[in-house]
């Protein structure tokens, strides 16, 4: 935090800022691109939805406890009010709110709560994903089971119109109204080509 500078206003510096963090998440194997242009370029929904992933990423890992702020900066002071001249653009929505004069809360309960609260809702998340996986394994065995005692049916309708096709001709044969019942398809199915059921099946 010691390098970085909170009071630029030029887009050199905000470079140099930007590879301080990627430099940062490289060091702690974040695996998260920062798309350095379309931050610097002040593009709001490039730096909302940059600055949505850094909170929910916050939320997940952040252990709880107070947050000193000023000591991570090792006592880098941040420009008082917005003096001096304009700044032509922001350097990310981080570097605009410390321009600002904006401070990280660095005590109190809201930051012990917002820590607690992420972890209990990650948590509370984690096993949610967990109940989910399990539902969609035991219905997809369930599927499998069903599908495989159709098949069954299907080769032995098969088998009989092979060896008497005038079985396939009854209209109102038994043959007949069970093909019926297994070829018989709801509005918006669409039947897959062949090979396809089962190698291009979505998985979630």
């Amino acid at each position: 935090m010691s390098r970085v500078k909170f009071n630029v206003n030029s887009e050199y510096a905000y470079v140099q800022n930007f590879k301080v963090l990627q430099s940062t998440f490289t060091k702690h194997a974040v695996d998260k691109p920062i798309p350095v242009e379309a931050l610097i370029k002040c593009k709001m929904q490039d730096n909302l939805e940059f600055l949505q992933w850094t909170k929910r990423y916050w939320d997940q890992y952040y252990p709880g406890g107070d947050y000193d702020a000023v000591g991570r900066r090792k006592g880098g002071a941040l420009p008082a009010g917005g003096g001096g001249g304009p700044a032509p653009r922001a350097a990310g929505t981080a570097s605009a709110a410390a321009r600002r004069g904006g401070t990280t809360p660095t005590t109190g309960p809201r930051a012990a709560k917002a820590g607690a609260a992420g972890g209990a809702a990650s948590a509370a998340l984690l096993q949610e994903n967990t109940t989910l996986k399990e539902t969609v394994v035991g219905l997809e065995r369930e599927r499998d089971f069903y599908f495989s005692k159709l098949r069954d049916i299907e080769l032995l309708v098969q088998q009989a119109v092979e060896e008497d096709p005038e079985l396939e001709k009854q209209e109102d044969g038994l043959i007949k109204q069970i093909q019926t019942i297994l070829y018989s398809t709801e509005e918006g199915f669409e039947i897959p080509a062949e090979g396809e059921a089962l190698d291009d099946q979505e998985t979630f």
